[in-house]
């Protein structure tokens, strides 16, 4: 199946019910810092959600309660790697992204066979605390012809307005986060950014 090329990011599921009804086809639920409990119920409250407006739920970080709660997709940053257990997520039948950020990361991703690669910082972010600097469009061009036929997502310092630029660059999917979460009217800015993805 292709994805959407709009993947807004929400730490919690009230946006999904804020958000979904305007149109979103791929979204990606990224809780930190909670307990299995409300991870789990965040997860399959998500899940219906998504199932209702035909969107694909991605869940960060949770592999296990994904397997566990008969989720589709997970994302996995680099330290997530390094503890997940590949072998039972394959075995569950879960599609995987995972996010790079360097050359070495890029190798070592690209031998597991993702179902997508996102690269990040694209832009500065002011999300997290990052050790990469942002990576620039001649990157993201880069990359696509390295991942040959491979989603290609790019992320950090995203906005409706750069958008265009990284789509021509050769991501075939945007990712955004705060260009939504800390705008004014969020709803017009999904919009605006459904637009400019369609």
């Amino acid at each position: 199946m292709s994805l959407h090329k709009f993947y807004p990011i929400f730490d919690d599921v009230s946006w999904l019910k804020r958000m979904l009804p305007l149109g979103i086809k791929l979204v990606q639920l990224r809780i930190k810092d909670a307990t299995d409990a409300h991870v789990r119920a965040q997860i399959a409250e998500a899940q219906a959600l998504c199932r209702a407006h035909d969107c694909v739920l991605v869940i960060n970080d949770y592999w296990q309660a994904a397997i566990d709660l008969g989720c589709d997709w997970i994302h996995l940053g680099q330290e997530d790697l390094d503890i997940a257990d590949l072998k039972a997520i394959r075995a569950a039948g879960l599609k995987m992204g995972v996010s790079t950020h360097d050359d070495d990361e890029l190798e070592r991703v690209l031998a597991m066979a993702p179902d997508y690669v996102a690269l990040g910082p694209v832009y500065p972010t002011i999300l997290k605390k990052m050790k990469w600097h942002q990576q620039g469009l001649p990157r993201v061009t880069e990359w696509k012809a390295r991942v040959g036929e491979m989603p290609l997502v790019g992320i950090g310092g995203m906005s409706v307005e750069r958008a265009p630029g990284v789509y021509e660059a050769g991501a075939d999917i945007v990712s955004a986060v705060t260009d939504i979460t800390l705008n004014a009217d969020p709803e017009a800015r999904v919009r605006q950014w459904l637009e400019v993805s369609a």
